[in-house]
């Protein structure tokens, strides 16, 4: 849905209704569910879907078929093996299991409330029913990144069950399909496409070595919103990084202090200088980011550890710092170190 949350946004500012097709599940070959493709009322369409002309021509009939019936959701399976009638016969390629819907902007107004946040890039998730009861299927709830969600599946426990695996999608930018209890005396269940729109996640680096370098462009690589932050001037130059978005010169912890982050940002010191180090990971392990690590040698990183327990903090926010190897055999060159810390960070995280 967020390939063409543009066009849907400005549907449902129009009140005007249209017909909603989501790939669900594109299994042969695998790719990631959620793009959709949409009808409106006159025929319009936007967006496109996986499987080639022939699975888009049967996608886009459904649509108009539903729009004109009046039917409720259905969810099909459309590609060469597909037993679905109204679909084209013969296709190959591709297998896509799409949900098709009618959206009324009008009874939904959490979607506008969501397309609104995902157009004007805030990060945010939108929970859609594709598989449970039939009076679930296609409903739809809006979790911002703070605040309450909005919209209901008229059920409280089901609510809170969606909302808090779609806050976890969120945090972790990923888009995916979760499972949750659903209202009723069976205890059947309920499965949802988290759709999430997330920031990207911010790289900060601190210290102007030549390791900061390499490691701005593997960030940059990596989809990161990079800064890089050192105290003197001199060496905190746009030049000196190409790679970074951001090159701030700036006492290390003061920076930290203002600077937004989130559970997708990772923080690499690599200043090796104690009087900038403790007042910035005192900082840093106090906040609720998703990697903080320092380079230095196994003797600087005892020494560090000593220095944090003599600043007050406690041993839980301790086990949360990384020790990063400097220049040495394992990772003799700026480039090799910056390789080593990136991998360090996807092994923990598995954010970026």
């Amino acid at each position: 849905m967020l390939n063409i949350a543009q066009p849907l946004y400005d549907w449902c500012r129009a009140a005007r209704p249209f017909a909603l097709a989501t790939v669900v599940d594109a299994g042969d070959p695998p790719s990631s569910p959620g793009p959709a493709l949409a009808v409106d009322t006159e025929g319009r369409v936007v967006g496109g879907i996986p499987g080639g002309c022939c699975v888009q021509k049967a996608v886009y009939e459904n649509c108009v078929g539903l729009l004109r019936d009046g039917d409720g959701p259905v969810r099909a399976r459309f590609g060469r093996r597909h037993q679905n009638p109204s679909a084209a016969p013969g296709t190959g390629g591709t297998e896509v299991d799409v949900l098709v819907q009618r959206v009324d902007p009008v009874a939904q107004p959490h979607l506008v409330d969501a397309l609104d946040a995902i157009v004007l890039g805030r990060s945010a998730a939108l929970a859609q029913v594709v598989d449970g009861p039939g009076a679930l299927l296609g409903r739809t709830l809006y979790v911002p990144e703070r605040g309450p969600h909005r919209g209901t599946l008229g059920d409280g426990d089901a609510d809170r069950a969606v909302v808090a695996q779609a806050r976890a999608h969120l945090r972790a930018g990923r888009t995916g399909c979760l499972s949750a209890p659903a209202a009723g005396p069976r205890r059947s269940r309920l499965s949802a496409l988290v759709h999430t729109h997330a920031s990207c996640p911010r790289l900060l680096i601190f210290g102007a070595a030549d390791c900061a370098a390499a490691l701005s462009r593997a960030g940059q690589l990596l989809g990161c919103h990079v800064t890089v932050c050192d105290a003197l001037p001199a060496f905190a130059t746009p030049a000196r990084f190409p790679h970074a978005d951001e090159v701030v010169a700036d006492r290390p912890h003061r920076y930290l202090e203002r600077a937004e982050v989130d559970g997708r940002t990772a923080i690499c010191v690599l200043t090796h200088d104690a009087e900038c180090d403790i007042p910035l990971l005192c900082r840093a392990l106090s906040l609720p980011v998703g990697y903080v690590g320092a380079t230095g040698s196994r003797r600087t990183h005892e020494r560090r550890l000593h220095l944090l327990r003599e600043a007050g903090v406690p041993e839980d926010r301790l086990a949360r710092l990384h020790a990063l190897a400097g220049p040495g055999p394992g990772a003799s060159t700026p480039e090799e170190q910056a390789i080593a810390i990136t991998a360090d960070i996807i092994t923990h995280t598995g954010t970026t």
